[in-house]
Order: structure tokens, then C-alpha cells, then sequence
């Protein structure tokens, strides 16, 4: 299978909060694009194996994604090790995406830290030759960082999309993650999705629509023209 687009996770539902929006608007343009989870997220406090692994599944459906696979690395204490950067290369080489979308870089969770280096280097060591990785060398062309932060601050995104015909399909496929955003939370308003939806509405006034979904890109954009501009 060769992906357009591979989403990379820290953990399944990450995906979901930071780029869902993204990746219902590339579906519906009729991209083919993927999430690749690198743990399973467990242990949490409501949560199961097999719980996250059925809610993963509904959210996937949700988003319509081609492909999702997790690497099976370890919650918790996730690291850029050499070993986990060569599993995670070999994947980019194997589905050849021609954009990857990672955690943004600053925040309080240290494997969302973890799971950026690790594709920033990953990236590289995929269009290595002369090396042991499997299949043939491949460098996609951008990475772009999502925000699904633990850390509350004020940030300034490279561009925010317009995700305000996919919102009600973002919303729930977060929602399937019922043992991470339902169980132990707050029952009265404003709840955690109350809250998601505002900070989506905020980010949706900033560039005059109704939601939107910010975005981040450490390598300078190219435009060709100003008539996609919102």
C-alpha cells in the first residue's frame, strides 16, 4: 500500500484530537492516509487493552482511513531510540507517504516529545541507501505538527484549516475514546468535549469560520497562489 498521507501517533486517540479534521478534508479530496499509533496507550486509569482497542477501531471507521497499524512500542516511556527509529523508518519506506503528520513538539507528555524526534529521524534515516532497513529509500516531502498538547499555552500556528463542514465527524471520532474523554470526567458543562468545541470555534473565529483546526510546519510553505486562502 502506498499512503498520501501517514498520521503518526503517540497514542491511539492523538491522532484523532490533533488532526482529525485534517484527515476527514484529505478523505474527501480522495487521498489515501493512514494513522500509525507507536503505543496502545495502556495502562490508564478507565481504560483497557481491549477497550481502546474496540474504541480505536469505531474512530477509525469514523475517519475512513485506508490504513492503521501500531508499532507496539512502549507506553509510558516511549524513546528515540536507534531501535525504534529503524521500525519506524522501515514503516515510511514501506507505505512511502508523500507527507507525514506528527505531535507538536513542545509539550508536558514526554512521549508526544518522544514521538516527534522519532519521526524527525525517521524521516531522515528512510531514504537511506546502503543500509539494512527494509524496502527502497524514501524521504516524504513535508512534516507537518498537529496540537495535542498536555501543556497549556498560548501558540502561534504556522496556518489553521477550516474544518467547519468535517467538525460534527472530528467530534465523534473522539468520543469514541469513551475511557479517555467520558469516564472519571466531569458530567456538567463545560465537559471535555464542551471544551474541544470551543477551542475549535476560537481557532475557527481567528480565520472567520465557524471551526477550525490549527496547524504547525517548521519547514517554510509554498504557495503557488492565493486563491485557496481563507
Amino acid at each position: 500500500m502506498q499512503l498520501d498521507v501517514l498520521v503518526v501517533a503517540p497514542h491511539p486517540d492523538d491522532a484523532e484530537l490533533g488532526a482529525a479534521g485534517a484527515i476527514l478534508k484529505l478523505k474527501a479530496q480522495g487521498a489515501q492516509v493512514g494513522i500509525l499509533d507507536l503505543t496502545n496507550g495502556e495502562p490508564t486509569p478507565h481504560g483497557t487493552l481491549e477497550l481502546r482497542m474496540r474504541e480505536t477501531q469505531a474512530a477509525s471507521a469514523i475517519l475512513n482511513i485506508d490504513y492503521r497499524d501500531n508499532l507496539g512500542l512502549p507506553n509510558r516511556s516511549l524513546e528515540p531510540t536507534l531501535q525504534a527509529r529503524a521500525a519506524l523508518a522501515g514503516k515510511i519506506r514501506e507505505l512511502r507517504p508523500r507527507w507525514l503528520m506528527a505531535p507538536y513538539w513542545i509539550d508536558a507528555h514526554p512521549d508526544h516529545i518522544a514521538a516527534t524526534q522519532l519521526v524527525d529521524a525517521a524521516r531522515f534515516w528512510a531514504k537511506l541507501t546502503k543500509s539494512d532497513l527494509p524496502g527502497l529509500p524514501h524521504h516524504p516531502e513535508r512534516i507537518y505538527n498537529y496540537y495535542c498538547v498536555h501543556l497549556k499555552q498560548a501558540i502561534a500556528p504556522s496556518f489553521v484549516l477550516d474544518i467547519s463542514d468535517v467538525w460534527e465527524a472530528k467530534i465523534a471520532s473522539i468520543a469514541c475514546y469513551q475511557s479517555q474523554f467520558v469516564a472519571g470526567r466531569a458530567t456538567t458543562p463545560p465537559t471535555f468535549l464542551d471544551r474541544l468545541t470551543t477551542e475549535a470555534e476560537y481557532w475557527g473565529s481567528v480565520i472567520g469560520v465557524r471551526y477550525g483546526e490549527p496547524w504547525t510546519s517548521r519547514e517554510p510553505l509554498g504557495l503557488s497562489g492565493l486563491t485557496e486562502l481563507v
